[in-house]
């Protein structure tokens, strides 16, 4: 077999792993649109792994080896999402506070995350899941859960930075308690609006974050 045969036949063998990556990445995007449409137009409690599956004209088998459940489906933009805050957040300028490090992190990650979403489902549908979320009592005690424990996660990433020991200084955990505390707030204002985009949730919650700390330091009471 001469060289250049075997280059042929070594291409070939090397890019059959990476069509059936793409072609499983397809599918389970699929799947995960279909599901969120279900979920959103239909109810998260109504909508059967069965019609998921059939809506993608794939069995119930393949839902599953991509998807736990119904529920994993349901989170797994927000997981990336989540995921991709925390990576920003640690590629901030040591400099920074750590309120203006959330800040800006959180900020920067909704931005730079908006195209990451279109890659997998439209931006709208995302929202609209969030909202769903929160509508669906089963769904938010989950939504909290997981809250609970992304706040730990960037406690422990802000005592990085600052170089506290998160065990004996309250410090990284009370500023993120109050940094999700704004997250919430202006989550279900978002939710409870008309305007369900992401640059609208980007800009309401840059407002509230930007008074988060006057309203923790300053004497409210008019003189």
């Amino acid at each position: 077999m001469n060289c250049a045969k075997r280059r042929k036949e070594g291409q070939g063998v090397n890019s059959g792993p990476g069509l059936r990556e793409r072609k499983k990445q397809r599918t389970r995007n699929a799947l995960l649109r279909a599901a969120l449409e279900l979920f959103t137009t239909k109810g998260y409690e109504e909508t059967t792994v069965d019609e998921i599956a059939e809506a993608v004209d794939v069995s119930q088998r393949t839902f599953f080896r991509y998807f736990a459940n119904k529920q994993e489906a349901v989170f797994a933009v927000q997981e990336m999402v989540e995921a991709r805050f925390v990576e920003v957040l640690r590629e901030r300028p040591a400099h920074e506070t750590p309120l203006v490090a959330l800040r800006e992190a959180v900020l920067g990650a909704w931005e730079a995350m908006g195209q990451s979403i279109e890659e997998v489902v439209p931006v709208e549908l995302h929202m609209s899941t969030y909202q769903m979320i929160e509508s669906t009592p089963s769904l938010l005690a989950v939504h909290m859960r997981r809250s609970i424990e992304t706040e730990d996660e960037v406690a422990r990433v802000i005592a990085e930075r600052e170089g506290l020991d998160m065990e004996t200084d309250p410090r990284p955990r009370v500023a993120v308690a109050a940094f999700s505390g704004v997250m919430r707030v202006t989550g279900r204002l978002w939710g409870a609006g008309e305007d369900t985009s992401l640059e609208s949730i980007r800009e309401l919650t840059g407002q509230y974050l930007d008074h988060l700390g006057p309203a923790l330091a300053q004497d409210w009471h008019t003189r």
